[in-house]
């Protein structure tokens, strides 16, 4: 018997929407990236994109546990000499609950030209409507 090796042609995709409104931040990164990456699927492979898309609508709702809201701090670089700029995920979410979400669950994904390719299948929208109603998407409770 030989092994299966999914070819473009056998992997069919599906829309799911995620409400995330109460959901625990990292817990529904983790299982968006898996998503993504198709982990739920028989037919995975490691080193072909088999995930399917997914909408993450109230992504302004979201919930962290304990005191990850003051104590977790987003980093990023200006480029310049002393350009180490720091943000409370308090003050992240407020103001961009989308990149948020979008940020952790990227990272989740490999590195490369296949985890850019599964990271443009990821919709992120901070409040409950979508433009994306055409696709027919399936709703999930993770």
């Amino acid at each position: 018997m030989k092994t299966f090796m999914p070819k473009a042609a056998d992997i069919t995709r599906k829309w799911y929407v995620i409400d995330a409104e109460g959901q625990v931040y990292g817990r529904l990164c983790s299982q968006v990236a898996n998503i993504l990456r198709g982990k739920n699927k028989p037919i995975y492979t490691p080193n072909v994109d088999t995930g399917d898309f997914v909408i993450i609508i109230n992504a302004d709702k979201v919930v962290m546990t304990g005191k990850k809201l003051d104590q977790k701090i987003y980093y990023h670089h200006s480029g310049f000499p002393g350009g180490l700029k720091e943000t409370k995920y308090r003050k992240l979410l407020a103001e961009k609950p989308a990149f948020a979400i979008r940020r952790s669950v990227t990272g989740m994904l490999p590195k490369g030209p296949l985890g850019r390719q599964m990271a443009k299948k990821l919709k992120v929208y901070a409040g409950a409507e979508h433009p994306h109603a055409a696709q027919n998407p399936e709703k999930i409770e993770l």
